[in-house]
């Protein structure tokens, strides 16, 4: 190995390491940016904005993600908050009714219910990935839907990324914040990959 190579290596991993660790930074903002609930995917959507400009080098702040959240919730963000939102009490009412036994085939039903909102959520992430300032939430939800289902490769990476962050959650629940970051770092490769 050469002196060069040698002396790339280091700022190779040093660079990945500042990614990682602007990830786990956009992770608390978009947590804390969340905490109204229907804003979660706006704050994802201004966390992906953020991070792509960090990968840009384009540079970036917290002045910046805050324009981004105000932005996408301007934009119907919060809509599709509250619309992600009753999807989750429909399947936790449809999980308590095949609980509660008297529904035939119950088990069946909960089982495609869980499977339908985790699909939904896995397009509100690649929805948030791809988002732009002026960009149409309708729009951008129906052609995550459909990348979801086209590439399923992808769809297990962000699947796993929200076992990360439930599994963060369970160990210790301020975990959870940061690897959301981490969660959008990942939406974003799996969309660059597609493209």
């Amino acid at each position: 190995m050469t002196d060069t190579a040698r002396a790339a290596r280091p700022s190779g991993f040093l660079a990945g390491f500042a990614v990682f660790a602007e990830c786990l930074l956009t992770g608390v903002w978009i947590a804390v940016a969340a905490l109204p609930l229907v804003t979660l995917p706006a704050a994802l959507a201004a966390g992906a904005a953020h991070l792509r400009r960090v990968l840009a080098h384009e540079g970036g702040g917290v002045r910046e993600f805050v324009a981004d959240l105000r932005t996408a919730a301007a934009r119907h963000g919060w809509l599709v908050g509250a619309a992600g939102w009753a999807a989750v009490a429909l399947v936790w009412a449809d999980l308590a009714v095949v609980r509660a036994g008297g529904l035939p085939g119950g088990a069946f039903a909960g089982a495609v219910g869980v499977l339908a909102l985790l699909g939904l959520v896995v397009a509100g992430v690649r929805a948030a990935a791809v988002w732009r300032p002026g960009a149409s939430w309708r729009v951008l939800m129906g052609a995550a839907v459909r990348r979801t289902v086209r590439d399923p490769a992808g769809s297990l990476v962000l699947v796993c990324g929200l076992a990360v962050i439930a599994a963060s959650a369970w160990l210790s629940p301020p975990l959870a914040a940061p690897a959301a970051g981490v969660l959008m770092g990942a939406a974003l490769a799996v969309e660059r990959r597609r493209a």
